[in-house]
């Protein structure tokens, strides 16, 4: 796996991954695009999300929405790395018959994700605090 970061001016960057993906990044404070360490959040959050959608799909869970809060604390000191990171899972989901989706099911899925699946999550739990936790809402129509 390889990416490339070009340099855009001022402190924006521009990432490009190995599969031709691009995104704006902005080394000052996220004025005009995600910070680098913003997308350090995203990034876990959403390795985790597709971890837990997916296996909760594979579960025949009847998922229709799953969101991601991530919360984190960095150190006050240079370098400002992240100290501990909060992901807490918001699932949601119905079928036809009126069966919401599965408590155990979720907790089953954000456990795995967090313990064996999510490479991102994992990682970052070397030297971060990673936590978990999650709800599961009644559905509700959009």
């Amino acid at each position: 796996m390889q990416a490339q970061v070009k340099w855009c001016g001022d402190l924006k960057f521009l990432g490009t991954s190995d599969s031709g993906h691009s995104v704006i990044m902005d080394g000052n404070q996220g004025a005009h695009a995600p910070s680098p360490m913003e997308m350090v959040l995203m990034s876990v959050a959403s390795c985790s999300s597709v971890d837990v959608v997916s296996i909760l799909q594979k579960a025949r869970q009847p998922i229709t929405d799953c969101v991601v809060e991530v919360s984190a604390e960095r150190a006050d000191t240079v370098p400002a790395v992240f100290t501990s990171i909060h992901l807490h899972f918001v699932v949601r989901g119905h079928d036809t018959s009126g069966n919401d989706v599965s408590d155990s099911h979720v907790e089953r899925a954000v456990k795995l994700s967090a313990e064996k699946y999510c490479s991102v999550s994992i990682m970052l739990g070397a030297s971060v605090d990673v936590t978990h936790s999650y709800s599961v809402e009644p559905y509700s129509p959009v």
